[in-house]
């Protein structure tokens, strides 16, 4: 034990921390596949004395350790996940993605390596099988073809194998059986006994049924891994938003490009007016309005002065700002977002394949009833040739081909139907998990309202005397109303006040556009939906706003509660709208001015609730939301991270797409329990056949392939449920 672990090498150099001070690890795990490769090396890294969590995230085989105290032995974890047949390296995003460019390409050549080898395969069977029916073929032409067969399909079967091959023995050295097992038993056997019978010339051969078996599985192999290549993290697409490096003034007050990974507490930061805030900070100089639109949901720009706090990802809109730096870049606000997403795409990653549950039963089920039967047929008096024929028969009639392809098929065929009412569906457990939905949480901005900002009861008059400062302000609600106006002349000497508004010269005369009391009016009803306009000394004009709803929200919002849905609004935007947008929409259960934790923390309450959230965001904001959740959608026009933390994203301007989305999901579950269904009653009869000596193993290759095209053709039925 000791020269075990003398020869393990140190990479305790690699170690992180997490925000409690324990020690923290990253690893890249290829071969895990299913949730019975999840819960092996969970389970066996967690078993481990010195470590307090492991999370496996399949999608990216990324596994994230998490130490008891401030030390710890990646070495003995890496050599523990080798053991299981799982080789680990450390975590590289660039590594990780190359490996799976890797895996798809190996998948690709190996399924083209087993339609090559099945179509050249039957060119020689075909005569063999023509002679079966009745014409004359000589017995040595015959055993030619048979050799020919088996020179073709013997390297293609054994190259196409290797993926089931490889996973079956890391499978077998851990002490267990996955549905790769009888996969590989029942093509090892076919080309054994196919070789025996050929050079016994005896009369059946199944040289082209081996390699047409692997095929079929190879293109259900294959469509399930190009599913979860939709899958991305969004965790790094958050961390994009902060830009790569900043302005930092030194102490002898010169200006300095600095990468943003080494600003450390207390440096000073410049930050320009259309520049991201690139780390939290407070507000040393300068007055200014930040959007923090992708970072809390309110669409109005908010003033910021010294002593003011400013979080990294908002954007400074008007005035430049010196900040004091109170955080480094990985402890900011966006990164903390980050770990959010990161740690519910690793929850959510937990999905169990109904196949992978089957499976469980099969493999040991079907292993002993082909021993039984080879033992069996030996002991009446069949002979091993007899009963070892039917024994592979009965692996290969029962191999779980349809059931593999029962999930994969309904989900390619459902995304499929998705994608042409315009949503796009990325991860292959995302239907499953939308089909169990009881409870919609709504973003309000931009997901139940367009997103932008519109006038109420334009005026042209006064829409028109407003123009020309109006297309000189970057202030949003400016903007609308330089919009509504249309292209025109721009208002010369021009001053933009921080947070309060705009003023120029109009024809020669000054004016301002902005808050009332900028503008010269005392109101106390003014909010951050308003402007006002006026001249020096004359009647001021008042532009009230608003973020209108989506042209189908209540129609597509009554659909859910049809469906049985339960309905809430949760949203980073001020109490009023919110308010005003539940009213009208008649939902009862909102909350205004929830930050992401917010978010987030009200998934996890309902979560422990036993309630299956479907949350539907499109900011920031929503991102952690989005990933913690049972099932996540976001609008096209979403921000790129948060379509990436969402299950499933959709176009146009409507919401038609969300209870679309859920009927989609639910008649995709109904199929794929149908052919769950079908794939059990087929084995019930089929594996009684193939032990009595009904079928041989030629015959049971071809049931089997049967099977398979009925659970593909049952899927194609979803192309047949109707638009709600």
């Amino acid at each position: 034990m000791t020269h075990d672990i003398e020869r393990r090498p140190d990479l305790s150099a690699f170690l992180g921390k997490t925000a409690e001070g324990d020690a923290s690890l990253e690893l890249l795990i290829k071969g895990a596949r299913c949730a019975a490769c999840l819960s092996k090396v969970e389970g066996a890294v967690q078993a481990l004395p010195d470590v307090a969590s492991a999370r496996l995230n399949l999608t990216e085989g990324r596994l994230a350790v998490r130490f008891r105290g401030a030390k710890g032995d990646p070495g003995r974890v890496i050599s523990t996940l080798e053991k299981l047949g799982y080789p680990a390296t450390l975590f590289d995003p660039g590594q990780a993605a190359r490996a799976h460019d890797q895996e798809s390409r190996r998948l690709l050549l190996a399924m083209a390596v087993a339609g090559f080898g099945a179509g050249n395969a039957m060119m020689f069977s075909v005569p063999v099988w023509a002679g079966l029916f009745g014409q004359e073929l000589g017995p040595a032409t015959r055993n030619v073809m048979l050799w020919l067969s088996a020179i073709v399909a013997t390297p293609c079967a054994i190259y196409a194998g290797l993926p089931f091959f490889e996973s079956a023995w890391r499978s077998l050295k851990a002490g267990r059986a996955n549905m790769d097992v009888p996969i590989s038993i029942g093509v090892i056997l076919t080309l054994f006994i196919s070789f025996v019978e050929t050079i016994l010339q005896g009369r059946d051969a199944y040289f082209d049924a081996a390699v047409s078996l692997l095929f079929l599985l190879l293109i259900g192999r294959w469509l399930d891994h190009r599913l979860r290549a939709r899958a991305r993290s969004a965790a790094a697409d958050l961390l994009a938003l902060q830009a790569p490096a900043a302005i930092v003034l030194g102490a002898d007050g010169v200006e300095r490009m600095k990468p943003l990974a080494e600003i450390a507490v207390g440096e000073r930061v410049i930050v320009r007016p259309g520049e991201r805030i690139p780390v939290d900070g407070f507000v040393e100089d300068g007055v200014s309005t930040l959007d923090n639109a992708l970072l809390t949901g309110e669409t109005a720009p908010a003033p910021v002065r010294p002593g003011d706090t400013c979080r990294a990802g908002a954007v400074n809109l008007t005035g430049p700002l010196r900040l004091l730096a109170i955080a480094r870049s990985q402890d900011s606000a966006v990164a903390a977002i980050a770990r959010l997403v990161e740690a519910g795409a690793q929850a959510k990653s937990l999905y169990v394949r109904l196949a992978d549950r089957a499976a469980a039963v099969y493999v040991p089920v079907i292993h002993t009833l082909a021993a039984l039967t080879f033992a069996g047929g030996w002991a009446l008096g069949l002979g091993p040739r007899e009963a070892l024929l039917r024994a592979a028969a009965l692996l290969i009639i029962t191999c779980p081909c349809a059931l593999g392809l029962a999930v994969p098929a309904v989900q390619i065929t459902a995304s499929s139907r998705l994608f042409r009412s315009g949503v796009l569906v990325k991860s292959g457990a995302a239907l499953e998990r939308l089909s169990e939905v009881d409870h919609v949480i709504f973003d309000k901005t931009g997901v139940l309202t367009e997103g932008r900002p519109r006038l109420i009861d334009p005026m042209p008059a006064a829409i028109a005397l407003a123009a020309p400062l109006a297309r000189a302000s970057a202030h949003p609600l400016a903007r609308a109303l330089a919009q509504e106006a249309g292209p025109g002349p721009r208002a010369t000497e021009v001053a933009e006040v921080s947070g309060q508004g705009v003023e120029g010269l109009i024809d020669g005369k000054r004016a301002r556009l902005g808050r009332a009391a900028f503008v010269g009016v005392d109101s106390a009803q003014a909010s951050e939906t308003e402007l006002w306009f006026g001249f020096e000394g004359e009647t001021k004009l008042r532009f009230a706003f608003s973020d209108q709803l989506r042209p189908d929200a209540a129609e597509a919002l009554a659909e859910l509660r049809r469906q049985g849905l339960s309905l809430e609004i949760v949203s980073g935007d001020l109490a009023g709208p919110v308010a005003a947008v539940a009213q009208t929409l008649g939902i009862t259960a909102w909350r205004a001015g929830a930050t992401p934790q917010d978010k987030a923390a009200r998934i996890d309450a309902l979560t422990a609730e036993g309630r299956k959230v479907l949350m539907v965001g499109d900011g920031l904001n929503d991102t952690a939301a989005l990933a913690k959740a049972h099932a996540a959608m976001a609008p096209g026009s979403a921000l790129d991270a948060s379509q990436n933390a969402a299950d499933l994203v959709f176009s146009g301007e409507g919401l038609a797409a969300v209870p679309e989305a859920v009927k989609v999901a639910r008649a995709a579950r109904s199929r794929a329990l149908e052919n769950f269904g079908f794939s059990g009653l087929y084995n019930l009869v089929a594996a009684p056949a193939a032990m009595l000596g009904f079928v041989n193993p030629f015959i049971a290759a071809l049931a089997m392939s049967g099977s398979s095209l009925v659970v593909t053709l049952n899927a194609l039925r979803m192309h047949a449920v109707r638009k709600g």
